[in-house]
């Protein structure tokens, strides 16, 4: 399993959009690039989590920072939840998990002393040089698109110093 590290170069990708189009993260060199990796579309947690980055999409925007949401359901599952929600965030389909374990978050889990295999909740920031900038897990979900926003700012302003692997930046 990979375990990436800040400095790294993120592990390149090419998946589908639920607009129709792909997304190819080496195409987004230039920019910063926040990639959230979220477990299921329409799930309490996941709803709240991509509700808040949608309502802070506009503040990425600002920063000129490319806002990508990452889970393992389709693209039909995905344009319903948009629709639902009324998400703005471009979210992406991974059923084959090739960004998700390429960033290492296929992961074996534990609910309830049922062990599974099953996507991490984390969020990364790939920096314009197309290197990680900043890994934040996502411990608790109210709250972490702000989170982001802030880690964003922090390696906007110098670096990954502020902007640290960690439940928080």
């Amino acid at each position: 399993m990979t375990q990436l590290k800040i400095g790294d170069i993120a592990p390149d990708f090419t998946l589908p959009r639920d607009d129709g189009s792909t997304v190819t993260l080496s195409a987004l060199r230039g920019q910063p690039v926040v990639i959230f990796f979220y477990p299921e579309d329409d799930s309490g947690g996941c709803t709240d989590e991509n509700r808040e980055f949608s309502e802070l999409a506009a503040d990425f925007a600002k920063r000129d920072a490319a806002l990508i949401g990452i889970s393992p359901d389709d693209l039909d599952k995905h344009r319903k939840f948009r629709a639902k929600y009324g998400l703005t965030v471009p979210l992406v389909a991974d059923p084959e998990h090739k960004a998700i374990a390429g960033f290492g978050l296929w992961q074996l889990k534990k609910l309830y002393g049922r062990e599974f295999m099953g996507l991490v909740r984390t969020s990364f920031i790939i920096g314009a040089d197309g290197r990680v900038a900043a890994i934040v897990r996502a411990t608790r979900i109210k709250g972490h698109a702000a989170k982001m926003l802030e880690a964003l700012d922090g390696v906007l302003a110098g670096g990954a110093g502020k902007a640290r692997k960690g439940g928080s930046p």
